[in-house]
């Protein structure tokens, strides 16, 4: 049965100071990126709807594998070093107090899903987070599509791709 977001925050979260609560600079900005439901899609065809017991949430899983993956962890390791990190259970919407999955529970998902759809999830975190950068750049900035492929180091077709992409995908947000 598949769970895709987990439950909703508590209270025991709430109570600490937001010092505490904000993530780091980097773990927030891909946080950002990994909210949108185009990295949890992937994860339906491999869960029966109705069937079985309750899976652990694939937001979960989705950002315990960029942490395994960002620091070349094992699976160990990783469930090691979020068990221990208030951060990191934070990033992974792991509730406070939590348990964060078993190593073999993620190496189970990782085989039913396949290294395939995983390295498809890291390949789509890499473009959105190049679209990002590529429309702050151009938006924000103030560059032209020539200075920003310049200072990428990327084509102009490249840099007018990234932003028909990016343009697209705000235009969806605010829509909705």
């Amino acid at each position: 049965m598949p769970r895709t977001r987990a439950v909703e925050v508590s209270l025991w979260e709430a109570v600490p100071p937001e010092e505490v609560r904000r993530l780091p600079e980097e773990l927030a900005r891909v946080d950002a990126l990994l909210d949108d439901p185009v990295f949890l899609a992937p994860f339906v065809p491999y869960f029966h709807p109705v069937l079985g017991r309750p899976s652990t949430p694939a937001e979960w899983y989705l950002r315990l594998m960029f942490l395994k993956y960002r620091y070349r962890l094992g699976f160990e390791t990783l469930c090691r070093e979020v068990t221990d990190s208030i951060t990191w259970q934070r990033f992974c919407r792991i509730p406070l107090g939590g348990r964060v999955p078993h190593p073999t529970t993620l190496m189970k998902i990782t085989t039913r899903c396949g290294e395939t759809t995983i390295n498809e999830l890291n390949e789509t975190l890499i473009v959105k987070a190049a679209e990002a950068r590529v429309l702050k750049m151009h938006k924000l900035d103030g560059l032209s599509h020539g200075e920003v492929a310049a200072q990428l180091g990327i084509s102009k077709s490249a840099v007018e791709k990234h932003m028909a992409v990016a343009m697209a995908y705000l235009r969806r947000l605010l829509k909705d």
